[in-house]
């Protein structure tokens, strides 16, 4: 029997753990059901991405002759994924159709009825329950059926593998190349109750053996990728062994690989601050999702209300200036209205962090704010990702507006390059959210997102800007064009000073 195990990656340099993690184990029960003589499996696996046309990943799939293919599911692949599959059980009716991971998860029931292609669907966690099932399958074993059975090879379409322990999760370090991301993880579960997070869903850390840990990083620091992602949902939550794990990596440091990490701020400790401070420049990146400053939009998602502590030891690790930080909003959490996100903005981006993502809420399957959403007056679109539209604080038209906003934070601030011109700038400003909203709204009124622009266009842009709405004068130029030297290789800047500052 041969089987695909497969995902639809956002993108190519993305690479899937969950692939690796289901295909490991797989392989490791084909093996141990070969050595017994017993009817087994072969895996293949395959990473697409959702950027690859359906008609591409179809005919990759079909010319193989699978007889079973199981697809880890995401918001940013569900549809896609469904179109495929759908097609692939119209050519060969008697493929078996397997889908897991966190968006069929929640309405398993729902999705079989209204997908009568799919013909399993695995929740939860799917290390022991894939190779079970499969195993079944080979064997055309109808003991794993509880349920109505669907044709002669299956009977229970709904299997739960629950959340899985350290010592069922095969060794599996997914091998990206130099143009990919390596994903790593060293614990499962959130200590955490946001109410948006499906990792909140997990409550109970299960963390891989320190043993385990160190061979696994040593191999990938060995293998020198050039980034490796934690999934640790909250990489701090033991001071002790973040501070082992991160002395390990400083320790064997190969000198070009960066290791990024979500944490919690709140519990960031003055000695982890210090290792870190320790660290080669770059080595590290951080992640903290601050999401809100309103202590009651946080006490309402079951985030912790002391955002003072939060923002003081973000700005703390800020000031160590030898790893970028990455800090994180939500617009459209409860209770935060225009004015309420307006004061948060403008405290979390006073951090002076190296990146700001203003994201928008995801009313995510499974999870206890969508089960709310009637409560806060949620309307939000019923396809992946489930993005907000309105709620009870904020209209759609304010939700436009965040959105322009983010579109030029995200080309002025968080790419890089503006420095002195945006400082320069704001300072026109009473806030710097007074700044953004007012720039974004003469951005989008001139059209200038209709188009793509290179980069040397977008210091003509803000200095047009700074001219025409500003009292800035032309002093806004000497600061852009230094920003700009010291950011465009020289080739640019003398295209750059031929051309001029009309755009």
């Amino acid at each position: 029997m041969k089987v695909l195990v497969g995902t639809l990656n956002s993108k190519f340099i993305h690479s899937s753990p969950a692939v690796a993690y289901l295909s490991a184990a797989a392989e490791k029960r084909a093996a141990e059901l070969d050595s017994k003589g017993k009817k087994g499996f072969k895996i293949e696996r395959a990473e697409f991405t959702i950027n690859n046309s359906d008609d591409y990943i179809y005919n990759e799939i079909a010319a193989v002759g699978y007889d079973a293919v199981c697809f880890a599911c995401y918001i940013w692949n569900i549809e896609k994924t469904l179109h495929i599959c759908e097609n692939l059980k119209k050519a060969f009716p008697r493929m078996v159709i397997v889908l897991g991971g966190p968006e069929v998860s929640y309405d398993a029931e729902e999705l079989l009825k209204a997908k009568p292609f799919v013909d399993v669907v695995i929740r939860g966690e799917g290390e022991k329950a894939l190779p079970d099932f499969l195993e079944a399958l080979a064997a055309k074993n109808d003991k794993v059926v509880k349920n109505e059975a669907i044709n002669d090879d299956i009977g229970c379409r709904i299997i739960d593998g629950g959340c899985v322990a350290p010592e069922g999760v095969p060794k599996a370090l997914n091998k990206a190349d130099d143009l990919k991301i390596l994903y790593y993880e060293t614990a499962r579960g959130c200590p955490y109750n946001c109410s948006y997070c499906m990792s909140s869903i997990d409550k109970k850390i299960r963390a891989f053996p320190m043993e385990r840990v160190r061979e696994e990083l040593f191999e990938i620091i060995d293998a020198e990728p050039r980034q490796v992602k934690f999934l640790d949902r909250t990489f701090n939550w033991s001071a002790e062994r973040s501070e082992e794990i991160l002395s390990f990596i400083m320790e064997n440091d190969n000198g070009t690989t960066n290791f990024h990490f979500e944490i919690c701020a709140e519990i960031l400790t003055e000695k982890l601050i210090k290792l870190i401070a320790g660290a080669r420049k770059n080595l590290f990146r951080f992640e903290v999702g601050i999401q809100s400053t309103n202590p009651k939009t946080l006490e309402a998602v079951g985030r912790s209300a002391n955002i003072d502590k939060v923002l003081d030891n973000t700005s703390k690790l800020v000031a160590v200036a030898n790893c970028p930080v990455h800090v994180d909003l939500i617009a459209g959490l409860p209770y935060e209205d225009m004015e309420s996100f307006k004061k948060s903005f403008n405290e979390v981006y006073g951090l002076g962090a190296d990146e700001l993502q203003l994201g928008f809420l995801k009313l995510l399957k499974g999870t206890v704010i969508r089960a709310e959403a009637d409560k806060y007056g949620y309307v939000f679109d019923g396809k992946a990702p489930y993005q907000v539209i309105k709620n009870d604080f904020m209209g759609p038209d304010d939700m436009v507006r965040l959105k322009r906003i983010e579109h030029v934070l995200d080309d002025f601030y968080n790419k890089g390059g503006f420095d002195r011109g945006l400082a320069a700038v704001i300072a026109s400003f009473k806030t710097a959210f007074d700044f953004y909203d007012c720039f974004a709204e003469f951005y989008f009124r001139e059209g200038y997102q209709r188009s793509s622009h290179k980069k040397e266009d977008n210091y003509r842009i803000l200095a047009r800007f700074a001219q025409e709405e500003t009292d800035c004068g032309e002093n806004i130029k000497e600061a852009l064009y230094n920003d700009l030297t010291e950011r465009m290789n020289p080739e640019a800047v003398k295209r750059f000073d031929k051309k001029g500052w009309e755009i």
